[in-house]
């Protein structure tokens, strides 16, 4: 499941991010979002959602909510 069809409220736990972008992957790293760390929706929106990782809100769109594989 990807974190787009997560449900609001909701911890997960992030499997694997699938991306072919590596700045993108660091950018992602830098901020807590990788293997093994939970993250939450906190709410959606038309074009993305609202997620907490660690102690951070951050608004992702999405696509990169599609590449952001979680259980």
């Amino acid at each position: 499941m990807t974190l787009r069809d997560a449900d609001e409220g909701k911890e997960y736990i992030i499997r694997a991010i699938e991306t072919d972008d590596e700045e993108l992957d660091a950018f992602l790293f830098s901020l807590g979002c990788f293997s093994g760390e939970p993250i939450t929706v906190i709410s959606r929106r038309k074009g993305g959602c609202t997620v907490s990782i660690k102690d951070g809100r951050y608004n992702i769109d999405n696509a990169l909510a599609e590449a952001i594989a979680v259980e």
